[in-house]
């Protein structure tokens, strides 16, 4: 398993919290102390919590489990995809749709309209219609692809969410609490940690600190796959 490296982590700014005031005092046990008015996170348990999700996300992976990176403010989205991606896995990386999980087969529905659309597209049907319709078709299936791509491999509930900024993603983590689906969660030091299972306290907002926290979670879930003789089944970013 590849190295968690103290010094990266702090290049990369994760030990930077919120300011003060806005604190949740729930994350009191992972502050280290303030400085300018900016609580600083104790890398030490940021080291701890990678670790716990790490080995989870391994064992997760090696049984043939699924996966859901979610993650959709600007600092995360990119990552959130590339990282997904990479460990062959389905992400939420624009907007979570209300009912992704909890109303799925609704979500598996628009799935079936986003193939149609696409079929409508890529095949001789759409010089069918009129110009109007296709630029409307085209603008559905823009928004569909944007909104649901990431999730068309997703033919059933995942076993695990990882998430960036519990927080602004709060309906992903009240549908995965309904479901008692095990969360991940990189957590600031303005959010509640007992809303997730397994909180890895850092930086949420750098994309820096995004983008080394979630690098190394997609890790573990390849190197679980891997030792487990898992292919991957890419998503497709096209």
């Amino acid at each position: 398993m590849s190295k968690i490296s103290v010094q990266d982590l702090i290049d990369a700014g994760v030990h930077f919290g919120h300011q003060a005031s806005h604190w949740n005092p729930k994350m009191r046990p992972y502050v280290y102390g303030r400085r300018k008015l900016i609580h600083i996170i104790d890398v030490r348990e940021t080291v701890r919590g990678i670790l716990r999700a790490r080995k989870y996300l391994k064992q997760v992976a090696a049984a043939g489990g699924m996966i859901l990176f979610v993650g959709t403010k600007r600092q995360a989205s990119e990552t959130i995809e590339q990282q997904s991606v990479k460990c062959g896995m389905p992400y939420v990386a624009e907007r979570w749709l209300g009912g992704t999980l909890t109303n799925f087969r609704t979500i598996r529905s628009r799935l079936s309209r986003l193939q149609e659309l696409e079929e409508i597209i890529n095949g001789e049907g759409l010089s069918i219609y009129s110009k109007k319709m296709q630029a409307s078709l085209l603008r559905e299936h823009k928004k569909m692809f944007s909104n649901l791509n990431g999730i068309r491999t997703m033919d059933r509930f995942p076993d695990c969410m990882v998430i960036v900024d519990p927080k602004k993603e709060k309906n992903a983590v009240l549908e995965a609490r309904k479901l008692g689906i095990t969360t991940i969660a990189l957590i600031d030091t303005d959010s509640n940690p007992d809303d997730v299972d397994l909180p890895i306290p850092g930086n949420d907002d750098g994309i820096r600190s995004i983008e080394l926290i979630i690098s190394l979670l997609a890790d573990a879930v390849n190197e679980g796959r891997t030792e487990a003789g898992i292919e991957h089944d890419i998503v497709s970013k096209e």
